[in-house]
């Protein structure tokens, strides 16, 4: 009656009974040849569930590498290292920073799955051995120990499981007797007995834990403990899910709902020690349990004011777990961690740099730098782990840190040949994400990188080659570095079905820098793998595949793959239009050169300040001039009448060289007061896609910026004219001068450089390629020019303009 009323509760209990009563029969014959296995010798003492009497404190700054018992659970560690901070919060990325770019996408794409079974095998498989690659010995994973934390304090043995202290294990035959107590019970169960048994159970041997998870009885033993949860004291209950852990019970195993709902029930009679265990066993079983995590965070209020340093570390581990924090919890969690900071040891740090990182929990500007200000003084004895876990948490906050990353820079290259993929992505993915290009980090990892292309997943080699693209680094700087990646992705093409979004995040890095893989190239413009692509995928990718497309067709002009569809182009297009003009349009530094070209050249007709580049996301002020360097009309909504152009053209006086070519212009009194009288208040739209012309492809930007030029310091009641410079192409060609006029910001650069970022290094090379010259207007320059007069603006374009053309 019991089973059919849990089966009733509990519908995918029925099918495991069944399932494992016919297996059960199978096995039974294999119990006897277990009887002559070796017993584990006795190096490791028995596990107590709370404070054992002799526990010692551990703390190891190599536990990057240490090798855990349960492979499924490093796994679990390994591929749960991010989080899609798009999906869940798009918004509270840019509000770090008022710098950052504005992108279609972010490249955190894991699965983000909370919890999973931290040991999904019987036994640890044999690790494979190191190899030989070009004569170096090259190690076939780096194991990662998240919770190598909990061993730095004694005060973590109440609160957490330590994993790496197994129980003694027994023979089966010990546990045979302790099965057939079961059959006695009957009526007469106690929860007390029932907690024992699950106990002494967990000693088995681990290689016979599948056995016993199919045998009848140990099945009834969990009805019984389901039908008396509601009479387990509080210590039985923790007992119990202590014990299910070293069972190796699957996560989804019905029971664990009903577990989970006890749980809920009993937080309000549960201490903040047992509150905090009760999270990590949930946590090492692999059970998502979003309702008690609520329940815990809701009841954790009442203990802030008492938490001790190591409490509120395991709180922050469990939150990033969970993958929330929530929002009343935010303050008084970031006043706490100030308050117990110079307390925290390295690998303290590294957790709660991680815990907020995966819960996605801002702090203030001022606690992220004191936070990265305590890890600055002790770099060298954290573990590569926690070093990369602060330049996570670096990388959602949008904190730069000079120290910190001076650290860095001496710190990796010494580091890199023992790190693993992951890790070496993740610090690459920093540095994009700061926009830090230091040179010794990048050939650091550029050098260690192909020895591990094996151990690549599709999202590690489309990070790392989104990384160093958008930094700039050059395929010369290290012949063997991109081709390894590129065909680290050929290899895992059967993953972009899953992951799209990897694919063309490594295409762009490539792009780039003027990379074109064409059968990777060829695979993501399929139609059909941009259909699943675009309908699946919880990104946004249009974006992404317009940039793609149009960079294929200026630099590809042999190109004879596929290609997106016109109709798609084109609403991509307006979708990028439609956020340029609410935001990018409107910023001061933009409409303050637009309006002073207006001014200069005579109107707004001649200035149309629109996306020649859709692809590139960014706007210019396109000016042409016409063979005597005169203004030509471009903007088309401007209703300005002709003949005024005519009137001007015949009293503006230009200034010409021997050869009668116009070069230049007297900016007389006269003509100033003329032209600052005209008010251009029209609106403006974005005209016809510009038309592409074959040009042979040009070398990636080396210097950052394919028109140089530089500020003179000009004298107010100067004369301004353009110098005789035109060399003889230029005086022979009758053709119209375009002009892609760029009003640049920080956020288009390195930090603390000239050099231009990987997508607008690209767009410099595609206007280029279309038939523009690319006058910038430098923000070094211009921005503090916007607290000058007028007149000294006016100057300084006139200047821009008319030098670009030499």
């Amino acid at each position: 009656m019991a089973v059919c009323l849990l089966c009733r509760r509990v519908p995918r209990l029925y099918h495991f009974l069944r399932k494992d009563s016919m297996l059960t029969q199978v096995l039974r014959v294999k119990v006897q040849d277990t009887d002559d296995l070796k017993s584990t010798k006795g190096e490791l003492q028995q596990w107590e569930p709370f404070l054992p009497a002799q526990y010692r404190p551990y703390y190891n700054p190599s536990s990057y590498y240490s090798v855990c018992h349960f492979t499924s659970f490093c796994n679990q560690a390994e591929n749960d290292e991010d989080v899609c901070l798009s999906a869940l919060a798009p918004s509270l990325w840019q509000q770090g920073n008022r710098y950052i770019v504005s992108c279609s996408r972010y490249l955190s794409t894991s699965s983000n799955r909370l919890f999973e079974s931290p040991f999904n095998k019987d036994s640890e498989p044999p690790l494979p051995s190191d190899s030989l690659i070009n004569g170096n010995l090259i190690p076939q994973n780096v194991k990662v120990d998240s919770r190598a934390f909990q061993r730095c304090r004694l005060e973590y043995a109440s609160i957490t499981l330590d994993l790496t202290q197994l129980p003694h294990p027994v023979k089966w035959l010990k546990v045979v007797p302790l099965l057939e107590k079961v059959d006695l019970f009957k009526d007469k169960k106690k929860p007390s007995v029932i907690s024992q048994l699950f106990v002494e159970l967990s000693h088995l041997e681990p290689n016979m834990m599948s056995l016993l998870r199919l045998d009848q009885r140990f099945i009834r033993l969990l009805q019984y403990s389901v039908e008396h949860l509601g009479h387990f004291t509080n210590y039985q209950m923790l007992r119990v899910l202590q014990s299910l852990v070293w069972l190796d019970l699957p996560s989804d195993h019905g029971i664990f709902g009903l577990y989970e709902a006890e749980l809920c029930c009993r937080v309000d009679h549960m201490s903040r020690r047992q509150l905090l265990l009760a999270a990590d066993l949930c946590r090492c079983i692999g059970m998502q349990v979003p309702q008690f995590l609520q329940s815990l965070y809701s009841a954790i209020h009442l203990y802030l004011g008492k938490m001790n340093v190591s409490e509120l570390v395991q709180l922050l581990y469990i939150m990033g777990e969970g993958r929330r924090c929530p929002e009343d919890l935010r303050g008084p969690v970031e006043h706490l961690l100030m308050n117990h900071l110079d307390k925290l040891y390295p690998e303290e740090v590294g957790t709660v740099c991680l815990g907020l990182f995966k819960s996605q929990t801002p702090i203030s500007d001022h606690a992220v730098t004191c936070i990265i200000q305590k890890a600055c003084s002790h770099v060298g004895d954290m573990s590569d782990f926690a070093i990369v876990n602060i330049l996570k948490y670096m990388r959602f906050s949008h904190v730069y840190h000079e120290m910190w990353l001076e650290n860095i820079a001496q710190e990796v290259p010494r580091r890199a040949p023992g790190m693993g993929i992951k890790g070496l992505m993740h610090v690459a993915l920093a540095c994009s994400s700061l926009h830090c290009k230091n040179d010794q980090i990048l050939m650091a990892i550029a050098e260690r990188v192909p020895f591990l292309v094996p151990q690549c997943r599709s999202k590690d080699s489309s990070k790392l080659l989104w990384a160093f693209g958008t930094l700039g680094f050059l395929p010369v700087q290290n012949p063997s570095f991109y081709p390894s990646l590129i065909e680290a992705l050929r290899q895992r093409k059967a993953e972009f079905q899953k992951y799209p979004e990897h694919l063309l995040s490594g295409l762009l890095g490539l792009i780039f820098v003027s990379q074109f893989p064409e059968d990777l190239i060829a695979l993501a413009l399929n139609p059909d793998f941009v259909r699943v692509a675009l309908e699946s995928s919880h990104l946004d990718l249009s974006k992404d595949y317009l940039t793609l497309d149009e960079a294929v067709a200026l630099e590809l002009p042999q190109w004879t793959g596929p290609r997106l569809s016109c109709k798609l182009r084109e609403e991509v297009a307006e979708k990028l239009w439609s956020f340029v003009k609410s935001d990018v349009c409107q910023k001061p530094e933009v409409r303050e050169a637009e309006s002073l070209l207006q001014d200069l050249l005579g109107g707004e007709e001649f200035v149309c300040k629109r996306m020649i580049l859709p692809h590139t996301r960014t706007i210019d002020l396109e000016v042409h001039l016409d063979a005597s360097r005169q203004p030509i009309p471009v903007n088309p909504a401007s209703n300005t009448d002709i003949k005024f152009l005519q009137e001007r053209t015949s009293k503006v006086h230009f200034l010409q060289d021997r050869d009668g070519m116009n070069v230049g212009v007297t900016l007389t009194d006269e003509l100033f007061a003329r032209l600052t009288t005209r008010n251009a208040t029209k609106t403006f739209s974005s005209p016809a896609p510009v038309q592409y012309a074959h040009i042979p492809t040009l070398d990636p930007d080396e210097g950052g910026s394919l028109v140089k030029t530089r500020l003179s310091h000009i004298n107010e009641k100067e004369t301004v004219t353009r110098p005789i410079c035109l060399d003889s192409a230029h005086q022979d060609s009758k053709s119209p001068v375009k002009l892609a006029i760029q009003v640049s910001n920080r956020n288009h650069y390195c930090y603390h450089s000239k050099q231009l970022l990987g997508l607008h290094s690209m767009k410099r090379r595609h206007l280029k390629l279309a038939g523009y010259r690319v006058v910038e207007l430098c923000y070094w320059e211009w921005l503090p020019l916007l607290r000058e007069s007028k007149t000294k603006k006016l100057k300084y374009l006139h200047c821009k303009i008319y030098n670009s053309l030499s």
